[in-house]
């Protein structure tokens, strides 16, 4: 997996992944079974068998969908919230939080941005697989088809590599950059052709 992850920034036709320069498709180090066994220990919980796999023998942060994977050390417990009388959507409460009900439990693992989350199962029916969702509701959780962390992560690999869109998974293939305004194709056409006004300006 790390081969095909150095691979990816040389693939012509792959998908462009959000914010894909903030981890420029590196993982770091990986974590020792004791530091996820500590981590286990002081949250009460087990890490799902896939995701502590991933750590220990892939990388404990890095490259990932999105703004990538976060430290274990910065994942934090958050319970879903009750569905609300109105029928809007669920949002998510970190376990410290006075309002936090007492239901199953999810790990922040992958960083989205504002108070997007995409967390793992950690009890209950839905231990194991990943969730994305808002803390504050604004859009409907939705649950990975994938059965597992591995699963979802070799997923997003494969997606990107075969130049597919995803929006789950951040995703935005060639075809689709060339012909919105807001791919990154056009963000770099929107720079050049700046850069060429300014270089035709008057002093």
């Amino acid at each position: 997996m790390r081969r095909e992850l150095a691979k990816i920034p040389y693939q012509a036709r792959r998908s462009h992944s959000a914010c894909e320069e903030r981890h420029q498709f590196r993982l770091g180090p990986r974590i020792s079974p004791s530091e996820a066994d500590a981590f286990e220990t002081e949250h009460h919980i087990v890490l799902p068998a896939a995701y502590r796999a991933f750590l220990i023998e892939l990388g404990g942060s890095g490259a990932g969908p999105f703004y990538g994977l976060l430290p274990l050390d910065e994942c934090r417990l958050f319970t879903m919230n009750r569905k609300p009388s109105d029928g809007s959507p669920q949002g998510f409460t970190h376990v410290d939080h006075p309002d936090a009900v007492q239901r199953d439990l999810f790990l922040h693992v992958i960083e989205m941005g504002c108070s997007d989350l995409c967390l793992i199962g950690v009890t209950g029916p839905l231990a194991g697989r990943v969730v994305t969702g808002n803390a504050d509701g604004v859009w409907p959780p939705n649950v990975s088809s994938a059965p597992d962390f591995l699963s979802r992560y070799e997923r997003w690999l494969d997606h990107m590599r075969d130049g597919k869109d995803n929006a789950a998974l951040g995703l935005t293939s060639p075809a689709t950059a060339a012909s919105t305004p807001w791919g990154p194709r056009a963000t770099a056409q929107k720079v050049l052709l700046s850069r060429a006004r300014g270089a035709t300006s008057p002093a």
